[in-house]
């Protein structure tokens, strides 16, 4: 799917709520947007993890336990990674994100014809968990909050990651759910998963903004009902 087809899912830019969507990637929401936004009948924004807490740290500690050989292992992780999400939930057989991470970097390794060591390898999965937010994130996210716009996360990490991230980040008090793909078994894209925001927050599809990492994320919460900005951050 290209990126023109992505686009052209996402909520219109003539509204008011994209604006605030963009915000979250480029730290320029202004102090009318969520007026505006609730104008618009939009209520509540569901984020993918990633909108908010920047991965690409990870990168640097593949880099620092297999110099020459970090970029190629980080992108074979990351890629399996999801591809082991889909697979897991079309073939109804659930392991959380933490376990399927550490499956996902045991294949990264054996790829590049690299020994991970237990060393390694828990020093990868510790920093594979360890994001820091985005810069402009928690601004934005605090004005958002403060506009009475209710926020959630509909994430495929778990929701003890969830806690941990948000608990670092400062910004735990900002969220009204902490909406993780354990609650149904099941990743992003499956309806079930975007409609736990549908049922957390008690309002119609039509009210609810999901903010998506991956355009695939954007693709699947648009086909689900929501309405939908896609968050393309630098990678």
């Amino acid at each position: 799917m290209t990126k023109n087809s992505i686009g052209a899912l996402a909520i219109s830019r003539r509204r008011l709520l994209t604006q605030a969507g963009t915000a979250v990637a480029a730290g320029m929401l202004n102090d009318v947007a969520p007026a505006r936004a609730r104008a618009e009948g939009i209520e509540a924004i569901g984020f993918d993890a990633f909108t908010i807490f920047d991965p690409r740290s990870v990168a640097a500690a593949v880099e620092e336990s297999f110099p020459g050989k970090g970029q190629e292992i980080f992108s074979t992780w990351r890629l399996r990674q999801f591809e082991y999400c889909w697979l897991r939930t079309l073939n109804k057989n659930y392991a959380d994100f933490q376990q399927i991470t550490e499956e996902a970097l045991v294949f990264a390794c054996k790829s590049a014809k690299v020994d991970l060591e237990a060393s390694a390898r828990a020093k990868l999965m510790d920093a594979a968990f360890r994001f820091k937010p985005w810069p402009d994130s928690v601004a934005a996210l605090k004005t958002m909050r403060n506009a009475g716009i209710r926020l959630a996360y509909v994430s495929n990490l778990t929701p003890e990651i969830l806690v941990t991230l948000s608990d670092a980040a400062g910004i735990t008090d900002l969220f009204e759910h902490r909406l993780s793909t354990d609650l149904v078994k099941a990743f992003k894209p499956d309806p079930r998963a975007y409609q736990m925001a549908e049922k957390a927050f008690g309002l119609p599809r039509d009210k609810i903004l999901f903010a998506a990492f991956g355009g695939w994320d954007a693709a699947g919460a648009k086909s689900f009902g929501l309405s939908t900005f896609w968050v393309r951050r630098p990678l």
